[in-house]
């Protein structure tokens, strides 16, 4: 694609021009997934990385500076990912060592804190109800029967494309709805 129709395709998604979002992650997904892909190696790990990378990607086109690579711009943006990713997974093998004790303060958890995480879980379903029915079948579908993407297409009758950007908002609408409803501890 030429660099002008690319920029012109850039200034849209920025004024949140929905079909101009999507060509967008349309015509660079397959470039960050492989990328991602190679740093991996575990197919579903490297499709949620990537949905990340373009949720990021798309929250922060303004700060897109014309004179480089937009395709350079994204591979960073999926570099950090990925380091990000490592990061957390090595954090968590060096937390497994406390896991047992973790486990066994559940056990111990008096009834008022059981109580209060079954609001907090009941507290996250209503927010989900309140969501768009597109958006609740996404959020079913992916966080609670935990279907691949693949899977999702096929159910609801959409694209793989479709797909992962109705995955990547409705995870969007989802974190900002219950960054506004936050839980008390």
């Amino acid at each position: 694609m030429p660099k002008n129709e690319l920029l012109s395709l850039i200034a849209l998604a920025k004024n949140k021009d929905q079909k101009a979002q999507t060509k967008l992650i349309n015509l660079f997904w397959v470039d960050v997934f492989s990328f991602v892909m190679k740093k991996v190696q575990d197919e579903n790990v490297a499709d949620e990385i990537t949905v990340s990378v373009f949720s990021k990607v798309l929250s922060k086109l303004e700060m897109y500076d014309p004179n480089f690579q937009f395709k350079t711009w994204i591979l960073t943006i999926a570099q950090n990912s990925v380091i990000d990713y490592w990061r957390k997974k090595s954090r968590e093998n060096e937390d497994s060592t406390d896991n047992f004790d973790n486990i066994k303060n559940q056990f111990a958890r008096s009834p008022e804190e059981l109580l209060i995480s079954e609001e907090e879980q009941k507290q996250i379903i209503s927010v989900i109800e309140s969501l768009d029915s597109n958006y609740q079948d996404i959020i079913r579908l992916r966080f609670f029967e935990e279907k691949s993407i693949k899977e999702i297409a096929e159910e609801l009758n959409l694209t793989i494309a479709n797909t992962k950007v109705r995955i990547m908002r409705a995870k969007k609408v989802l974190a900002e709805l219950l960054k506004n409803n936050e839980f008390d501890d």
